[in-house]
């Protein structure tokens, strides 16, 4: 697969602010008459309304011919592809040249703590990144807490095995015990 540059992104982002100039502004018709009408677009459906017949000398109509260019289409206004990201693993699969992150708005805040630390490593941008020093400093202290919880586990399975030894050796002392007390009582 060939990898697209950086300088193809901001070529796009260049193409679709032309575009962009281009485009009249949608205004909702009537609008400029009455105040109580807001200037925000609304689809007309009135049977005479001129703006709907595309009548000459009314504004334009929005309509699938003002899109924008096909290469810039997706593109956030950094330049690059948004990936929407719901844990650790789905950042393996980023390209940090031409993605960036979005980190979903159900993900807590220790899942999104460690997905920016992750993102932070393999240098991905995160987009909707808040409060970078709260959540780096929580991403520290929850790795801290799960490198003391793999300690602890195996503080205590190395306990656990201490003890099973332990508790084998007085069996078998037992055994060795009992056996030199059979092997006594056979000499007698």
């Amino acid at each position: 697969m060939t990898e697209k540059k950086p300088q193809l992104q901001r070529d796009a982002l260049k193409t679709r602010e032309r575009a962009r100039n281009k485009k009249p502004a949608f205004l909702r018709p009537e609008s400029w008459r009455d105040v109580k009408f807001s200037e925000s677009w609304r689809r007309p459906r009135g049977l005479d309304n001129k703006v709907r017949q595309k009548v000459k000398g009314w504004p334009a109509s929005p309509s699938t011919g003002y899109k924008g260019p096909k290469i810039a289409r997706g593109l956030h206004p950094s330049g690059y592809r948004e990936v929407l990201v719901y844990n650790v693993e789905s950042l393996v699969d980023i390209d940090s040249a031409t993605q960036a992150i979005r980190i979903g708005h159900t993900v807590g805040k220790r899942k999104r703590a460690l997905i920016i630390a992750e993102a932070e490593k393999l240098q991905i941008k995160v987009l909707n990144l808040a409060l970078v020093a709260e959540i780096t400093s929580e991403a520290e202290s929850i790795e801290k807490t799960v490198d003391e919880k793999k300690t602890k586990e195996q503080k205590e399975k190395e306990k656990k095995a201490k003890e099973k030894k332990i508790k084998e050796k007085k069996a078998k002392e037992k055994k060795d015990k009992e056996k030199a007390k059979k092997s006594k009582e056979k000499k007698k």
